[in-house]
């Protein structure tokens, strides 16, 4: 009988942690929901002008080429930059590895589609979300900025950006034929939780900070 109600009182204990783990879960996305959605633009023609578009990374592929999500989010960033809604793009992601390279890639789709070199800055170090935007306020000097990125991403995006000090708006790349994959997804509800705790609780550094580059700067010593 003793072993029973040991059993019993353990079993609940696991289910109460599993609720309390569930809630969390609930609230913290909404924390990040809240904070983020208000901050889209719905129609990109009506966005406000801002110094840079942030481009966030996403896969490419072995020969230098945008998978369709990234190609899917520069474009919409060429089109901010050409209807002048920007002036600049600062194209971030992994590029962490020789083997690996996203920011190239973001680079030679942006300059074939006739954005100036010298108003296209490259962020190598933009593991992450969180980095990605306490990269473009510390090393680029970025205080406003339109954040491009696909709808399952941008609030947590925009939460980040403001929670680090960055006056920013987000406009919605498409997703053109695809579906994200339903992982991708159940990913985002973990992400926003990591990206809460590390606004409001952990703060920590990027992987790598380095020199200065300011964004009103020369592009090209951001460069290769």
């Amino acid at each position: 009988m003793r072993l029973l109600t040991h059993i019993r009182r353990l079993l609940v204990s696991l289910l109460l942690l599993a609720v309390l783990l569930v809630a969390a879960v609930i609230v913290l996305n909404l924390a990040v929901i809240r904070a983020g959605r208000p901050l889209r633009i719905s129609d990109p023609a009506q966005a406000a002008p801002a110094t840079v578009a942030i481009v966030l990374g996403a896969q490419a592929y072995a020969d230098g080429t945008p998978s369709p999500m990234l190609a899917d989010r520069l474009r919409a960033a060429i089109d901010l930059y050409h209807n002048g809604t920007v002036q600049r793009l600062l194209l971030s992601g992994d590029h962490g590895r020789t083997t690996y390279d996203e920011v190239n890639a973001m680079k030679r789709f942006v300059l074939e589609a006739g954005v100036p070199a010298e108003d296209v800055f490259l962020d190598h170090a933009g593991f992450s979300t969180y980095e990605t935007m306490y990269r473009a306020r510390d090393v680029f000097q970025v205080t406003d900025a339109i954040v491009v990125t696909q709808a399952f991403h941008l609030d947590r995006a925009l939460a980040i950006a403001w929670g680090l000090g960055l006056e920013a708006r987000g406009v919605e790349a498409p997703c053109s034929g695809y579906v994200p994959k339903q992982s991708l997804l159940m990913r985002e509800w973990l992400a926003r939780c990591k990206a809460w705790l590390e606004v409001h609780v952990t703060r920590p550094l990027p992987t790598h900070l380095g020199e200065v580059i300011p964004i009103s700067g020369d592009s090209r010593l951001s460069w290769d």
